[in-house]
């Protein structure tokens, strides 16, 4: 004969259904504000073991009950925590899709768009806490992830480039082939017409394309491969700076990484092989690019009106920055060129 689950021990001195009254007596009286549940309920694995029993036991629990106060807690409590439940599975469910396809998040924000909302930030915000780790990822995912939302609504407040948008992206897919296709994207790059809202549409078909069940495969092939070469050209047009930046905000190691400053500092003579991938600047202008990524983080924090959004784009690529910042200004450009160089910018900024 099976032995009843709910008298199956799932933890340590509680059965099932003893667990379930203890979750039960925890949500009325030790945490009775939703803000508290979402802290138990953002753990998705370990919840779903339970989830229905505990719902279950609710009901025969208010069933059984004869005090007609208690007897609506339980109903409440089971309603209250069945629309958090619901809503941080749909946040689960979006965390999943980026993290499945973290080089596809502008795409995934085309499509949808209207799931980024300030409380799946704040779901961000629970499931970073539960990591202990410097190295955060989910902190990461949730900077690019309001990064391109950020990127998202600025082009569409821009209506009127749309249009000029969509005629390029028509003449993209009136193409003889999907190489001549290819090739307009880049030569668009490289004549820096490949603007946000074009490749807004370019990210939008191809999520469009991937979601769909009816679409065929060859059409799928092709937006893929416009995606694909969409993102191919802006790496190539980026500006060395920013590539050097990401390769160096990449190293772990702080040693390794002022090492490899170093590097990119001093590209040797002449007569030595050098590496032709190997990226070279001056120190005045990887400070300049820096400063420039500094000040568009800080503004884009300022805009931001969802404060844990706000919290989760400080971590680790903004300290890096910053100390990469203080290296150049202190073992580079010296005091005094920084000086001039800072009286230089201000001078530049109101004159504009």
């Amino acid at each position: 004969m099976e032995e009843d689950q709910s008298e199956k021990e799932v933890a340590e001195g509680y059965t099932l259904t003893q667990f379930c009254d203890k979750i039960i007596d925890v949500f009325l009286n030790e945490k009775p504000r939703v803000k508290q549940w979402r802290k138990y309920l953002v753990f998705r694995e370990d919840w779903n073991k339970y989830r229905e029993s505990f719902y279950n036991r609710c009901r025969t629990r208010a069933d059984e009950e004869s005090e007609p106060t208690m007897k609506e807690k339980l109903i409440s409590l089971a309603s209250k925590v069945k629309k958090i439940d619901d809503e941080m599975e749909s946040h689960y469910d979006l965390l999943k899709e980026i993290q499945d396809s973290p080089t596809d998040i502008n795409a995934v924000v085309a499509r949808r768009r209207k799931d980024f909302t300030g409380e799946f930030f704040r779901y961000l915000s629970l499931v970073s806490e539960t990591h202990d780790s410097l190295e955060d990822p989910v902190a990461r995912l949730a900077t690019r992830c309001l990064s391109a939302v950020s990127a998202y609504d600025k082009t569409l407040e821009h209506a009127e480039t749309l249009d000029s948008a969509q005629a390029k992206f028509d003449d993209i897919l009136n193409s003889p082939s999907v190489d001549v296709a290819c090739e307009k994207i880049k030569s668009l790059a490289k004549a820096k017409e490949l603007d946000s809202s074009l490749i807004l549409l370019i990210n939008g078909a191809w999520a469009s394309a991937k979601a769909s069940q009816t679409m065929k495969n060859e059409v799928k092939d092709i937006m893929y491969r416009l995606y694909k070469a969409t993102k191919s050209s802006l790496r190539s047009i980026a500006p060395k700076e920013i590539k050097l930046l990401k390769y160096l905000l990449n190293i772990i190691d702080p040693e390794e990484r002022f090492s490899a400053l170093a590097t990119a500092f001093s590209p040797g003579s002449e007569h030595e092989a050098k590496d032709p991938k190997a990226l070279h600047t001056t120190p005045k202008e990887l400070h300049k690019w820096i400063t420039k990524m500094l000040d568009a983080y800080h503004l884009n924090k300022e805009e931001t009106d969802i404060r844990e959004a706000k919290q989760m784009t400080q971590p680790v690529v903004i300290q890096r920055l910053l100390i990469l910042k203080e290296t150049i200004e202190e073992e580079y450009l010296g005091q005094a060129t920084f000086q001039t160089m800072q009286t230089k910018e201000d001078t530049e900024s109101m004159e504009l």
